[in-house]
């Protein structure tokens, strides 16, 4: 039996000579909120360049066999790319990346205005809970959990250098600060919060035609630092720290923002 190909890009076409997800370039997702893990392996495809604009997408049951997901999921994940205008369906051929040069412009700007008030109320919300959620961990925090936090923090750091698809990290060391409160009510807060920012800052990036990960490396060190805190105890340190990251996530956000 010929053996799975390892990750990464391959060149294969199916028997029609059409894209596949393995000749795009993409990995498979084995995560909750599944909808949301398709999303963003897709949209990091598109902004890396591993889908270039005016490439068909595998079929919806290919990309639901390869992310192991069901169709529906695939569909809500395309649903949101085609919202933020990255791909666009053609009836009878398919879909496809969307050129940015080909964006209508019309109605775009103006639209996007609820989301940013969605993104600052998340954000002023952030400001309010996690550098409590951070305090707390300091004083409260056992081997387990911090373990969670350098698991988190090193799959970031390498998702980063490898250019791989970073959030579920990024926002998993978040959690596992919300978890080591031994606060289950605020851990469920930060949890519930993972989908609002992390789509908001996507979409406006994308839409200020900057990387997604262009600030990357700031917000690992910053993680670092809060970590170190947390494992030392310093309850004081670990709130200020976690304040100083989220307003400087605010100021990032901000200056990725076109103007309207």
């Amino acid at each position: 039996m010929k053996k799975p190909a390892p990750p990464g890009l391959v060149t294969r076409n199916d028997a029609t000579g059409a894209n596949t997800p393995e000749s795009l370039g993409l990995s498979p997702v084995r995560h909750d909120r599944f909808a949301e893990r398709v999303y963003e392996s897709l949209f990091h495809a598109i902004m890396t360049g591993k889908l270039t604009p005016d490439t068909r997408l595998p079929a919806e049951v290919q990309l639901a066999s390869f992310f192991q997901v069901s169709r529906p999921v695939v569909r809500q994940a395309l649903d949101r790319l085609r919202q933020d205008r990255l791909i666009q369906s053609i009836r009878g051929s398919g879909t496809y990346v969307r050129a940015s040069d080909k964006a209508p412009q019309a109605p775009a700007r103006p639209a996007p205005a609820p989301d940013m008030g969605h993104l600052l109320h998340g954000l002023e919300l952030r400001l309010l809970v996690e550098p409590e959620c951070a305090a707390l961990a300091a004083l409260r925090r056992t081997t387990a959990d911090l373990a969670r936090m350098q698991s988190m923090l090193t799959g970031f750091e390498n998702a980063a250098a490898n250019g791989d698809v970073a959030h579920h990290f990024d926002f998993g060391f978040h959690e596992a600060i919300g978890q080591a409160s031994a606060n289950p009510r605020l851990a469920q807060i930060v949890t519930s919060l993972e989908y609002d920012v992390s789509h908001a800052i996507n979409l406006w990036r994308h839409m200020a035609q900057l990387k997604p990960w262009k600030r990357t490396q700031d917000a690992i060190d910053e993680h670092r630092i809060i970590f170190e805190l947390i494992r030392q105890q310093d309850a004081e340190g670990a709130r200020r720290a976690m304040r100083s990251h989220v307003e400087k996530a605010r100021i990032r956000m901000l200056d990725a923002a076109p103007e309207i």
